[in-house]
């Protein structure tokens, strides 16, 4: 077989993308599961020792060596649980079983003097295992990889908010010129939503849960060993311990619909960003923000002028990548046969690719904002070019003055036309309103009818 270079890749997350990527391994990796696997295994088979029911007994040397197996695991370690599962190993007949391997790989990693092979996995079904090593990476992947690159974004999007706060632009609703607004403003909004997303994303991690509750989730093996012990305040506490809420009522399987939410929340971010993404390519199309071009980066193969939103393309194809995987993922592992089949394994290991698409989307966006600059004349020049948008104001001045057809008089004014400022004004001069009205409708322009949209980018 070939080496699989980064070249001979399947997916572009482990070769194209690898640097974006990089961060996600320790949670997203073959590796980084067998690792929460042995250390769900080996905390379980503490806590077992340290119920007064069982005659396990394990000491503080003995503990050390065995958490060393997880937290010492590395590329050698992985290694030989694959072996164990595919191979066999030493003593042991290859599993094809990835959990059984496990098991086996800590009896290889037995403190001496220890006698507890029986003792682990003892009462568990693989789900228990899988459903908290699953969440034992879901977790820190969404809160110290995702999250923090969110609030990256959300940050630049302030500072442009604060930056740029009195920068008038014209604003266009259903594609067409509208009441004008400020650069500033409009990031603020993308700001504010972002920082209501990154929220829910965190609730919602934080709110991961796991089961501890044997084949059918009634805890029939325990009771039957061990009958007088309370076993699910035992689950309890131990997947508190792992940093995760107790789920107590599930069947063979974790019924996932805290996984739902939390990919239902990254989702909404993403959606957020795509919005951004599709805003703001927009705006270099109408050149309202300039981007700075890099030192021997190529536009097009053709045309050598050209210095693409690129950045802000990719976020979107990825986010929307992620996005269709995250909507999949959500729809699938909230649903299993009876108590238990085996479908969603293959799907869950998929839940690494989802983040690594969120991830590089997160990374591609934070280098197109740090790129883009607004051309403050391009957007006074359009201001000045569209006078029109100024009649929303003198309607309602006028209204406020009594007149009644005040709309209809502005509407067959500017409706379709071509107008001019000095149109205005001459409508002005024929009004039956007082010096001071209509010195304030002469002193309208579109580029200060903003309203307190400085304020809200300010604010933000």
């Amino acid at each position: 077989m070939t080496d699989r270079g980064p070249l001979a890749t399947v997916s572009p997350l482990d070769g194209r993308y690898a640097r974006y990527t990089e961060p996600l391994v320790p949670y997203a990796s073959e590796r980084a599961l067998m690792s929460a696997r042995v250390e769900v295994e080996v905390e379980y088979l503490i806590a077992l020792a340290d119920l007064d029911a069982t005659p396990l007994s394990i000491d503080d040397d003995q503990r050390a060596t065995l958490r060393a197996l997880y937290e010492e695991f590395d590329d050698e370690d992985a290694a030989v649980v694959k072996q164990l599962e595919t191979e066999g190993y030493g003593e042991y007949a290859a599993t094809n079983h990835d959990v059984k391997a496990i098991e086996y790989f800590i009896r290889l990693g037995m403190p001496e003097g220890l006698d507890a092979d029986n003792w682990i996995h003892f009462g568990l079904t693989s789900e228990d295992v899988n459903n908290l090593a699953q969440r034992l990476l879901v977790k820190p992947a969404a809160e110290d990889v995702l999250v923090p690159e969110l609030r990256e974004i959300r940050d630049a999007l302030v500072e442009m908010a604060h930056t740029y706060a009195d920068v008038p632009m014209l604003a266009r609703t259903h594609g067409q010129p509208a009441t004008p607004t400020t650069f500033g403003k409009e990031m603020a909004v993308y700001a504010s939503r972002l920082g209501r997303a990154i929220t829910r994303v965190e609730r919602a991690a934080e709110g991961l849960s796991g089961k501890l509750a044997g084949a059918s989730g009634t805890y029939a093996a325990h009771v039957a060993a061990y009958p007088d012990v309370d076993w699910p305040a035992f689950a309890e506490d131990f997947v508190a311990d792992l940093g995760l809420e107790h789920e107590p009522l599930t069947t063979q399987v974790n019924p996932c619909d805290d996984l739902a939410v939390l990919f239902d929340a990254l989702r909404g971010a993403n959606n957020v960003l795509l919005d951004l993404d599709l805003d703001v390519w927009l705006y270099v199309s109408d050149r309202y923000l300039g981007q700075e071009a890099v030192e021997g980066e190529t536009g097009s193969s053709t045309m050598p002028h050209k210095v693409n939103p690129i950045d802000f393309e990719n976020s979107e194809g990825n986010l929307s990548k992620a996005n269709s995987d995250l909507v999949f993922l959500g729809d699938y592992v909230t649903n299993s046969r009876l108590q238990r089949d085996l479908s969603d394994s293959t799907v869950k290991r998929n839940i690494g690719a989802a983040f690594a698409h969120c991830l590089i989307g997160y990374s591609k966006c934070q280098n197109g904002l740090a790129k883009v600059v607004p051309n403050e004349q391009v957007m006074a020049d359009d201001l000045a070019a569209t006078p029109e948008i100024i009649g929303e104001a003198v309607q309602t001045i006028l209204r406020r003055e009594g007149y009644a057809d005040a709309y209809e008089q502005v509407k067959k004014a500017t409706r379709g036309r071509e107008v001019t400022i000095e149109d205005f004004h001459d409508m002005f001069a024929d009004l039956d309103v007082s010096d001071d009205v209509r010195a304030e409708l002469e002193a309208l322009t579109p580029t200060d009818y903003t309203g307190i949209a400085e304020q809200q980018a300010d604010d933000s």
